[in-house]
């Protein structure tokens, strides 16, 4: 899950988080693993990516990803949920739940119940810094990476 949202613009933080998504892409594209994407900004969740089979990916592929609006996290997570549900279907998938976000967000949804690891990496930055990201990771029992460490 890719936070597109206006406060990922600023400071170069969606662009960052471009480079940890192609990261991200290129790891499952080398285990062979399954994959989908959604990115959520103003009002919308899109899927960007219906799930499928990791593939090669390269900078042209993310940079029409654009930025704006605010941050509905509470929809993308349910989505998020609904896609793991039906992705996972067989009992040996497990369902992994990545979400790239500075938590600029008031919503603090539920950890999706099928998603059977989730990592959050947290890309706020400046210097008021809410820490909203790590305690949405702290409340789901999930790892948060800060993105500045992400190597």
């Amino acid at each position: 899950m890719l936070d597109c949202s206006g406060s990922m613009a600023a400071g170069g933080a969606l662009a960052r988080a471009k480079g940890v998504l192609l990261a991200l892409m290129e790891q499952a594209y080398r285990r062979r693993d399954r994959v989908a994407l959604l990115c959520f900004a103003g009002t919308q969740v899109e899927l960007r990516l219906p799930p499928r089979k990791a593939a090669a990916w390269n900078d042209g592929w993310v940079a029409p990803i654009g930025a704006g609006g605010g941050t509905p996290l509470g929809p993308a997570v349910a989505q998020a949920a609904q896609l793991l549900a039906t992705a996972c279907r067989a009992p040996a998938e497990e369902g992994w739940l990545w979400l790239l976000t500075d938590g600029r967000s008031r919503d603090a949804p539920p950890r999706p119940a099928q998603a059977a690891q989730v990592r959050v990496i947290d890309f706020e930055a400046g210097r008021l810094r809410l820490g909203r990201a790590q305690a949405l990771a702290r409340q789901w029992g999930a790892d948060c990476l800060r993105a500045d460490a992400w190597g």
